[in-house]
């Protein structure tokens, strides 16, 4: 694939975009957990870090895309790369399965959640998924069959990782994770709407009033919701350039690479921008976190401006006027 100046700028305003988005997310996400203490919200600091170094990687890869063709990137060094970014996809991709069976299992076993789900075994379980990832990513480097024999000194996916690795990753990983996604989602649907009846049968009887209305059940499809949206957004980004990569394994002679790398590659790097704007739309205490947080921005720049003012003025116009907008200061600084 040759270099492509608007391809390149494209990727770099993505890949400045899903480190924006993503490192503010973390940021609201580390106060949350600083607050409650979730174990389900080192699950979502953990997505934000993998999308976070996913927009990390692929903006290596835009000084090749704006550079002249004249001055080749390394195969190694491509390779390395490319080896980064998938890590960090796959990571991510991971992440939204690790997510959705921590929300099985809370509205599978509500009662035991906290004994199953402690510290430990998430710290396991991010550890495990990272370690996985990383071998997953660098998979291609130590089997031969994986990597292309030729290489032309363009760095992009296909110049160094062969179609049989993504056929190989949507056999064993991605088809089967999706199966298994479907799964999850139906079994908490059947339970969230099981628990739905109860309550209403329990209601018409008169064993309990709309008053002491079960907060589960809001929460069970709040979950729900947030967990079809992940799987749904990761779905629609990744299947497309899984289904053209068998394709190309299957046709040879289909010289699909220009869409895949030009198109369905963006389309599915592009899902990671997209799971934090889930995240602050969807997660009400996500957004509620992002929220405070602009009010703490606003004020802090409120502030400066005033002092900013108050110095202007200088001593010049009295102390009446300098100690106004300090008064000021102090004033929105008790409001807040």
């Amino acid at each position: 694939m040759e270099s492509s100046f608007p391809f390149g700028a494209i990727l770099a305003v993505l890949a400045s975009l899903i480190i924006a988005v993503n490192v503010l997310v973390a940021v609201a996400v580390l106060l949350l957990i600083h607050k409650n203490d979730g174990v389900g919200l080192c699950f979502t600091l953990n997505l934000a870090v993998a999308d976070t170094l996913l927009g990390v990687a692929i903006s290596g890869l835009v000084t090749d895309q704006l550079s002249s063709p004249a001055r080749p990137t390394q195969k190694t060094l491509c390779s390395l790369r490319m080896a980064f970014v998938t890590s960090s996809a796959a990571a991510s991709v991971l992440t939204v399965m690790l997510i959705a069976f921590d929300r099985y299992l809370a509205i599978k076993q509500p009662l035991r959640y906290f004994q199953i789900m402690n510290g430990f075994v998430a710290g396991a379980c991010i550890a495990g998924l990272w370690l996985v990832s990383y071998l997953i990513g660098f998979l291609p480097l130590g089997v031969p069959i994986f990597q292309q024999t030729t290489y032309h000194g363009t760095c992009s996916f296909f110049a160094v990782f062969h179609p049989r690795f993504v056929l190989t990753l949507s056999c064993v990983g991605f088809f089967p994770a999706l199966l298994l996604f479907v799964f999850f989602y139906c079994d908490m649907l059947k339970i969230a709407s099981m628990h739905s009846q109860q309550i209403r049968k329990m209601e018409q009887a008169g064993a309990m009033t709309g008053a002491y209305r079960s907060p589960r059940t809001p929460s069970d499809f709040k979950a729900l919701r947030t967990v079809a949206v992940l799987i749904g957004s990761f779905t629609l980004s990744w299947t497309p350039f899984l289904i053209t990569g068998i394709v190309q394994v299957a046709c040879q002679k289909c010289y699909l690479y220009l869409v895949l790398e030009r198109y369905l590659w963006l389309l599915g790097v592009g899902n990671s921008l997209l799971n934090p704007l889930i995240y602050a739309y969807w997660q009400k205490e996500v957004r509620q976190q992002l929220y405070q947080m602009a009010l703490g921005v606003k004020k802090g720049l409120t502030s400066c401006l005033l002092l900013l003012s108050a110095r202007e003025r200088g001593p010049s116009e009295g102390p009446r006027e300098n100690s106004y907008p300090i008064a000021i200061i102090s004033h929105s600084h008790l409001d807040g």
